[in-house]
């Protein structure tokens, strides 16, 4: 596939999931079905922000890399976007359960970006 489809999928993925977080928000409350209502909450956070920032992530790249193969970018993108959603989401859970103080925000930080690190050992 080529690299405007793969972008303009990811670029729909975001439309859709701050589309479906705002319908979250506005139409479902967390009083009267709270299991149902926080899970979507987070599912379509992660989704819409896992795409943001993945586009973003990648559009930087480019932007700074002018002469580089693009396809790795969106991969690369990608995952860090998937990382970086992982810290937003994990915080939000720690704030909603009273535990998130700024340790464990830096220890989020911190594994997450181990885990970075080890993808890009391997490559």
């Amino acid at each position: 596939m080529s690299r405007s489809l793969y972008l303009f999928g990811i670029l729909i993925a975001a439309v859709f999931g701050w589309a479906s977080w705002g319908v979250v928000i506005n139409k479902l409350s967390p009083y009267v079905s709270p299991a149902p209502a926080l899970l979507l909450f987070y599912t379509s956070l992660f989704i819409a922000l896992t795409a943001t920032f993945a586009l973003l992530g990648y559009y930087l790249r480019v932007w700074l890399n002018k002469h580089e193969v693009y396809a790795q970018h969106i991969n690369i993108a990608l995952r860090q976007g998937v990382l970086l959603s992982m810290i937003v989401c994990i915080g939000l859970v720690f704030q909603r359960l009273r535990v998130l103080t700024w340790w464990d925000g830096l220890l989020l930080v911190l594994i997450m970006i181990l885990i970075e690190f080890y993808f890009m050992a391997k490559e």
